[in-house]
């Protein structure tokens, strides 16, 4: 990849003003948690979407995310949570530098990604174990959101029952009040006299 080397930094804002799209995506590269660092002897790779980023700088520090999308333009990724309200109620995404977070698990579903790992060094083996690991994960978080959706479920069942009971004994108990408490009172009209 072809750069700049001047020292001048409005040369060097200009080259990244007006780089070729592939030069922004490489530009756009993060560093890796030092997990997978260790696992794959890489240091960085350029963020796409589906990796997930932990933000290490900034006002945003600690949030962690699946990146939802990458604008190699405006050199800022968006992360799944990080949202901010406009005025009239609208959520948008909040713009965030790509050195400003690591990544802490690389989507390895994309060929590409793949000879990426392989031309730097990583066997193949080594990338299919990552990706069986990354497999038994998500069906381990999976059933542990399917059963904390049954517990809510159970839960809001019961107090909802609970509630239902509650509210109906209530309403019976204002309506027999009312109607003790509420004495015939005729209309005063013309024809009473």
């Amino acid at each position: 990849m072809q750069r700049t080397v001047s020292h001048k930094p409005s040369k060097q804002r200009r080259y990244l003003y007006n780089a070729p799209l592939h030069h922004m995506g490489k530009i756009m590269s993060a560093h890796l948690s030092p997990e997978l660092r260790e696992r794959y002897g890489v240091r960085s790779m350029p963020i796409r979407k589906g990796d997930r980023v932990k933000v290490v700088r900034g006002d945003y520090k600690g949030t962690e995310g699946e990146v939802i999308s990458v604008d190699r333009e405006k050199y800022r990724i968006a992360i799944k949570g990080l949202i901010r309200k406009k005025t009239d109620g609208t959520e948008i995404p909040i713009p965030i530098h790509p050195s400003k977070v690591i990544i802490t698990k690389l989507d390895l579903k994309d060929d590409a990604r793949k000879k990426i790992l392989e031309r730097k060094g990583v066997t193949e083996e080594e990338i299919e174990e990552a990706i069986e690991e990354e497999e038994r994960t998500e069906e381990k978080e999976g059933q542990a959101e399917e059963e904390t959706s049954k517990e809510v479920e159970e839960a809001g069942g019961e107090l909802r029952t609970e509630m239902g009971t509650r509210a109906g004994a209530e309403t019976e108990g204002i309506e027999t009040q009312e109607s003790q408490s509420a004495p015939d009172v005729k209309p005063e009209g013309k024809g009473d006299e």
